[in-house]
């Protein structure tokens, strides 16, 4: 069991959370009883698979390439839609004793708000907009990556939600993520969530052809951790006060340290899911527990940033 002597609690834009170990958008989100898992698995919050206006079935197979260094997938947002949501979730949300932020995503800023019209009277705690999907056509970082896009985005956003959270997920691969983020802060976006997957491809040199039925997807896992840690650290470089939850290659308790040092005040735990599943929570808890006795902090949050305190 975890020691319970150093404080694990964090402020993310005024959601109190029991500790920083978050899931993150597209693991395990489309139901109530999976997520109420995570939660007794030790996770601090939940996120949700991104919720689309309208139901989407998402690309044929293949959709998943296993790589040794990560995961590429191309599934195309798939999820029942906005609807379901609101049925399956209004009245279940209520069963869990950890925050839920749920992610959304839209092909424009009305499709945003429309959505969000439909979900502002259920329990949750915030809203992370999925500007970055790498490979769903006319969402993500289609309208993620021009800095007006997201502006109006959140600003349409912002005007359902006036006193939730509002987190815009990031891509790595935008020209200038600053201005991304400048932008978002603008029309009053609460934090970010940093990164996405990164477009990538495999090609079956057999089959002399790219794997995925979309050609194009996005790698998570591993072999992002150093590019996802990168944006964190420049993020916190330019936006110190403004939170993070880091993303991106996180499966263990040391991964999730060099996170924290670059500036998050939380960390998403996505594909390690898959290969280690839910006892990946504790794992992480422990490993971190123990980092600080050793170190002789307190809390986690005296070590948000300090990468930056000793260049």
């Amino acid at each position: 069991m975890v020691n319970l002597s150093v404080n694990l609690e964090i402020n993310l834009a005024g959601i109190r959370l029991r500790n920083p170990i978050v899931l993150a958008s597209g693991i395990l989100g489309v139901s109530m009883s999976l997520l109420k898992r995570v939660e007794q698995a030790g996770a601090g919050a939940v996120t949700t698979k991104t919720i689309t206006l309208n139901p989407r079935q998402g690309y044929a197979n293949p959709v998943f390439v296993d790589l040794e260094y990560g995961f590429l997938n191309a599934m195309g947002l798939p999820n029942p839609g906005v609807d379901y949501f609101v049925r399956e979730f209004f009245e279940g949300c209520e069963r869990l004793n950890i925050p839920l932020i749920v992610s959304i995503g839209g092909g424009s800023a009305e499709e945003f708000y429309e959505i969000c019209a439909r979900i502002c009277k259920c329990p949750m705690d915030a809203v992370e907009l999925n500007l970055s999907c790498p490979h769903a056509k006319g969402y993500g970082l289609e309208v993620g990556a021009d800095p007006q896009h997201v502006y109006d985005i959140v600003r349409r956003v912002r005007k359902c939600f006036s006193n939730k959270p509002i987190f815009v997920k990031l891509s790595a691969t935008v020209p200038s993520i600053v201005e991304v983020a400048e932008a978002a802060l603008k029309a009053g976006a609460s934090g970010f969530v940093a990164i996405n997957t990164v477009r990538a491809i495999a090609i079956d040199i057999y089959a002399k052809k790219p794997i995925l039925s979309n050609v194009y997807g996005g790698l998570s896992g591993p072999a992002i951790k150093p590019i996802a840690v990168r944006v964190v650290y420049e993020l916190y470089e330019n936006f110190k006060n403004v939170p993070i939850i880091g993303v991106g290659g996180v499966d263990s308790w040391e991964t999730a340290v060099e996170f924290l040092l670059a500036g998050a005040r939380a960390v998403g735990i996505g594909s390690a899911v898959v290969r280690r599943d839910l006892e990946i929570f504790n794992e992480i808890l422990e490993g971190l527990k123990r980092y600080l006795e050793v170190e002789g902090y307190d809390r986690v949050s005296d070590i948000v940033g300090l990468a930056h305190e000793v260049v």
